[in-house]
């Protein structure tokens, strides 16, 4: 059974059903452990050292935020920025993020439709998450398809109950099934 690490990032959690949800849906699980940074750093000052031993003790590690400005929220860059240290998760002797698996799991008030190439955003959601891939990559990391819960602001309480529940069972995939390349979630 593996270990997965939820690094959780949303500036307004109390405003966001979606991730509520989402949550809510792998509350409880076994050898899942979530770290919501907007609640252990509200002044952003990450603490790297609990951050990399977090990441060091886990098998899966998953960015879990919504998109904002095609991005994740700024406190989860700066995460990224602290933590992932060069000669720690790169670079030199920086070994120790080498052959674990990670993934975004985000949302967006646009559809799917609108993250394509003839969509209001002119790319595809894939396109605005190339800098985590290859942050990923740069940390030898396996670098997994995104997560996304689209039409955040018209979604029902049925599809995102539906979307809820394909991320808990999107979880339990990572956590006790063997993981092969490339990975297709299922639907």
């Amino acid at each position: 059974m593996r270990k997965i690490l939820v690094l959780f990032a949303h500036p307004k959690f109390e405003h966001s059903d979606v991730h509520s949800k989402l949550l809510a849906a792998i509350a409880g699980l076994e050898n899942v452990l979530v770290r919501d940074l907007y609640e252990l750093y509200p002044d952003f000052q990450v603490q790297v050292q609990p951050e990399q031993e977090a990441l060091f003790d886990s098998d899966v590690i998953i960015w879990q935020h919504p998109i904002y400005w095609y991005s994740c929220p700024p406190l989860m860059k700066q995460w990224i920025d602290l933590v992932l240290e060069y000669g720690w998760a790169y670079g030199k002797n920086g070994t120790y993020l080498k052959n674990k698996y990670i993934l975004n799991a985000v949302s967006s008030g646009g559809s799917t439709a609108v993250y394509s190439s003839g969509g209001r955003n002119r790319f595809t959601l894939d396109t605005f998450l190339r800098p985590f891939e290859q942050t990923a990559y740069l940390c030898n990391m396996r670098y997994l398809p995104a997560f996304h819960v689209g039409g955040t602001h018209k979604i029902d309480a049925l599809q995102l109950s539906r979307k809820a529940k394909e991320y808990r069972d999107l979880i339990l995939t990572l956590r006790d099934e063997e993981i092969t390349l490339p990975f297709v979630q299922k639907s």
